[in-house]
């Protein structure tokens, strides 16, 4: 049986804008198991990286209500210093911009060695150039003798983000959260990232939530996904039922926007519309339903929540069974009863 590492439930982090708060992650539960890569994806606005801060801790003026247990202890409700403690110890983040995530005006060993003094205060300085020395190596950074005493503007972006990691895994977290890890980078230094954080897991046994909008990541990685439509969790599935049985319109969206080798079509659907600001965004009823104007109002639900359709596999909203994208013939049509 999975060993549960963080259960997040009923989670609401809201913004004040004017004279009102306004959720950007609204009532969302979530459970990550030790050893398990669960993918949160969805387009840019959707919430991802305000849960992600939200489980860090590192919101100065929203609004969390809700729960964020880590091992049974809700960080929500934790004094700063309590937090303090835990953040950069039992949890790690690898954020998605290295260059304005890193201190310009320190040394990569300067700043990694920082991370581990806060946390081991009994650590000689020797014993925490070495452990530097061992990180920069782990993440596979050549010369680490001598990028230890560079600058981070002296390193290239995929050299910046190998640094993130190290400063992130440095204290061997249990739950890694890696915020969009490889934008802005090629796709042979993507590839070696995604291997390293892939090794990580599996040496230090963390269970890891990734966040990106690239469904090729996803497939490569996740054990689980969770799809984030505007501030809400619409589907969630292990990996291989998601990609083969996806059933929420905004899944079936993202995945049909792809292209892939399969594909038949001459071009690839754009869905419509964007994701609502959050002052503009419905919060009664479906919340993709202004997205798919051809399907008929009387097939959404007025207040739709996650239901289980199969084992493990989670829905919000019957619009799903009456779907079908506008250019699909009958026998192309996947329609659920």
């Amino acid at each position: 049986m999975s060993e549960k590492l963080l259960e997040i439930k009923n989670l609401k982090t809201s913004f004040r804008i004017k004279d009102d708060y306004h959720a950007a992650v609204d009532n969302l539960s979530l459970t990550v198991n030790k050893n398990e890569v669960l993918a949160i994806v969805g387009e840019s606005g959707c919430g991802k990286s305000a849960l992600a801060f939200s489980i860090m801790g590192l919101h100065t003026r929203a609004k969390i209500e809700g729960e964020i247990l880590y091992k049974g202890k809700n960080i929500a409700k934790m004094t700063p210093s309590e937090l303090n403690k835990v953040r950069g110890k039992d949890l790690g983040m690898i954020f998605q911009d290295p260059l304005t995530s890193l201190n310009p005006l320190m040394e990569v060993g300067e700043q990694i060695g920082e991370t581990l003094f806060l946390h081991n205060k009994n650590m000689s300085k020797n014993e925490r150039r070495a452990k530097v020395l061992d990180l920069l190596n782990k993440v596979g950074i050549p010369r680490a003798e001598h990028v230890i005493n560079q600058f981070p503007h002296e390193l290239s972006g995929g050299m910046r983000q190998r640094v993130m990691i190290a400063m992130a895994i440095a204290n061997e977290p249990e739950l890694l959260i890696a915020d969009e890890p490889t934008t802005a980078l090629d796709v042979t230094i993507q590839s070696q990232i995604l291997d390293l954080i892939n090794k990580l897991k599996d040496e230090m046994d963390s269970g890891i939530i990734l966040i990106t909008h690239d469904l090729g990541v996803v497939a490569e990685m996740a054990d689980r996904v969770a799809v984030m439509y505007a501030g809400q969790v619409v589907e969630i599935a292990d990996v291989q039922t998601l990609f083969e049985n996806p059933l929420h319109p905004y899944t079936r969206s993202l995945l049909n926007s792809v292209p892939n080798g399969n594909t038949k079509q001459d071009q690839l659907h754009v869905i419509q519309g964007i994701v609502p600001s959050l002052q503009n965004l419905p919060r009664e009823g479906c919340r993709f339903s202004a997205r798919i104007p051809w399907v008929d109002e009387s097939a959404h639900e007025k207040n739709p929540e996650l239901k289980e359709v199969t084992p493990g596999h989670h829905v919000r909203c019957t619009c799903y069974k009456h779907f079908s994208f506008p250019d699909e013939s009958k026998e192309e049509q996947h329609v659920l009863s």
